[in-house]
């Protein structure tokens, strides 16, 4: 026993300094995030990438590549928390199954597109299951089951970084086009909530048209965001089958999965007090935000910027499609 809270005690005290250096950039990314409109996940991953020397070497890197594998799982279960079955009866048959038709068909949309762009497939389905449901916090649980790589980070900052851009940028173009065709508050906000990735940009759009959007908005997201765990589950059982190495390998579904879906079945039985979903919900955003910026603390900008043009593109087309496609249902409904 002693010896095991001897080990337990050095490996606090070996983490702790990198733990702290990332809790300070998450903490200088909220402040930025709350005080002049950034989006916060873009900015521990800038804030992180500047001070990436920490991450290279010295008494720092233990405790951030602990955040930045560890903690970024964490944050992933702890969001089954926001997740319940009720969610899916206030949408409707019709919006939900546009939904999940959605996210299937990005994902093989990004895989086409990928094979056309020369692209790795892992990165293919990586970007694209990050546009898809939810941006960040998707890309890091789809790149927890995929099989390590030395490129495995590098795919990871890029799809983290491409994503929280593309939002923002959607987040400010896409009211002007729910307005150009003449959509109603509630069909305005299933298309924002339809197709923007993050769920910040998501609440930022809808609430910039009206309540009633912003409130669609941000429910349709949610239920986007209750794909993530069936997606992953699948994509961990394909890679396995295939016999894939790394963190895909094992015999059980990643832990982290396990803990999203208990946590919204729990939820959806009505057993979370609201203190305790709440204070879920407040940790998963700052594990998440803390994670982000220890992955940026490990990266360096130059070797994310090695993925090329053609990624870019990638990005750029699998978003495009998925908004053309939540567009034309939209149509369709309203």
């Amino acid at each position: 026993m002693t010896s095991r809270v001897c080990a337990i005690r050095d490996k606090v005290q070996s983490n702790l300094p990198g733990m702290l250096v990332a809790l300070l950039v998450a903490v200088a990314a909220q402040f930025v995030a709350e005080h002049y409109g950034a989006p916060a996940m873009l900015m521990a991953l800038l804030f992180g990438i500047a001070l990436n020397f920490l991450g290279q070497e010295g008494r720092a890197v233990p405790g951030i590549v602990f955040s930045s594998r560890h903690l970024l799982r964490v944050g992933v279960a702890l969001m089954g928390a926001r997740i319940s079955v009720g969610l899916l009866a206030d949408l409707g048959a019709p919006v939900i199954a546009m939904l999940i038709l959605g996210i299937l068909l990005t994902i093989a949309a990004g895989i086409l597109l990928g094979r056309l762009l020369k692209q790795d497939q892992d990165f293919a389905v990586l970007s694209a299951g990050a546009v898809a449901i939810c941006g960040a916090s998707a890309a890091i649980a789809i790149s927890a089951v995929q099989p390590r790589t030395e490129r495995s980070e590098q795919q990871l900052m890029f799809t983290v970084l491409g994503v929280t851009m593309l939002s923002t940028i959607a987040m400010i173009l896409y009211p002007t086009i729910t307005a150009a065709f003449g959509m109603s508050d509630h069909m305005a906000g299933i298309f924002l909530g339809g197709t923007i990735h993050d769920v910040a940009q998501v609440v930022g759009a809808g609430f910039s048209i009206s309540d009633d959007a912003g409130k669609t908005a941000t429910l349709v997201k949610l239920i986007r965001v209750s794909m993530l765990a069936p997606v992953v589950i699948s994509m961990s059982l394909i890679y396995r089958r295939r016999g894939a190495g790394g963190a895909a390998s094992g015999a059980r579904l990643p832990g982290f999965v396990i803990g999203f879906a208990v946590l919204a079945a729990v939820n959806s039985l009505g057993l979370l007090p609201e203190i305790v979903k709440l204070t879920l919900q407040h940790l998963s955003g700052w594990a998440l935000l803390i994670a982000i910026a220890a992955v940026g603390l490990r990266t360096r900008l130059d070797q994310i910027l090695q993925l090329g043009p053609r990624a870019i593109a990638l990005m750029v087309a699998e978003t495009v499609f998925l908004a053309l496609f939540v567009l034309g249902v939209c149509r369709l409904l309203g």
